[in-house]
C-alpha cells in the first residue's frame, strides 16, 4: 500500500462541503489513481476515525485562454467520505 499522505492531498472547504459537516461527509481532493478501498484507508489511518462509504468522482479541468493561446488546468480526482454514526469528528474540521 501507499502511503496514506500522498494518497490524500487536501481537503475541500466550501460552503457546501462545510453544510455536509453535520451529516459526517468530508471532501478531499486525492490522487487520481486512488481507488475507493485505498481512500477509506487512509483516511481511517490519518484521522483514526471509522469510514462507512467513499464517492468518488472525477473532475475534469478547465479550458482556460490568454488572447489565442488556449491552455487546460489540470483534472483531479475528489473523494466525499461519510463517517460511521459512532466514529468521532475530523479535529481538522472542527473549529470551521
Amino acid at each position: 500500500m501507499r502511503n496514506p499522505y500522498d494518497i490524500i492531498i487536501k481537503p475541500i472547504i466550501t460552503e457546501e462541503s462545510m453544510e455536509d459537516m453535520a451529516y459526517k461527509k468530508y471532501t478531499f481532493k486525492v490522487d487520481k489513481r486512488a481507488n475507493k478501498s485505498e481512500i477509506k484507508k487512509a483516511i481511517e489511518k490519518i484521522f483514526d476515525v471509522k469510514v462507512e462509504s467513499v464517492n468518488t468522482m472525477n473532475i475534469l479541468g478547465k479550458e482556460k485562454r490568454m488572447g489565442v493561446n488556449v491552455g487546460r488546468r489540470p483534472s483531479w480526482k475528489k473523494a466525499i467520505v461519510t463517517l460511521t454514526e459512532d466514529s468521532k469528528e475530523i479535529e481538522f474540521f472542527e473549529g470551521m
